[in-house]
């Protein structure tokens, strides 16, 4: 009785931290004001939000076992470039033997949008791939892909 009470409270816990884990993160952002001129270029951003108790490794986490996130960005009819990488936070955790680097909480990642002046649409869309590896103080779980498309007004 007592070994089966165990492996029921053993399965909960990890459907319920699969649970959290899956549905945890979201990926975000905006371009500018919501307005690009043709033939200029504008900023934009992707936010990764992570809730507490979750974090991922940075882009550099500093260790070769660790996945990085990384932010793929395409854009139909105009130039995507620049994606800027934060600085993440160095922790120590009780998986790992030395310190990784890691984001926390909401992190943003500017790049830089390019429409050209023959653009000949009214709106451009800008599709983000983010890849992450999420991890709790004491486990990593499998990496993961959100995307995100953003879209802007072309004047």
């Amino acid at each position: 009785m007592t070994k089966y009470i165990f492996i029921s409270i053993i399965g909960l816990l990890l459907l319920a931290g699969g649970a959290f884990q899956t549905n945890a993160q979201s990926v975000s952002g905006s371009i500018g004001n919501g307005t690009v001129t043709r033939g200029k270029a504008a900023r934009g951003t992707i936010v990764l939000s992570v809730p507490g108790g979750l974090h991922v490794n940075s882009s550099r986490p500093g260790n070769e076992y660790q996945i990085p996130t990384t932010v793929r960005l395409t854009a139909e009819g105009a130039k995507v470039s620049g994606v800027s990488y934060p600085r993440g936070k160095n922790r120590k955790f009780g998986f790992s033997e030395s310190a990784i680097n890691v984001y926390e909480g909401r992190t943003s990642f500017p790049f830089t949008v390019t429409v050209p002046a023959n653009f000949k649409g009214n709106t451009i869309k800008v599709r983000a791939t983010v890849r992450y590896q999420a991890c709790t103080d004491e486990v990593c779980y499998p990496p993961k892909s959100k995307e995100v498309t953003l879209t802007a007004r072309v004047k």
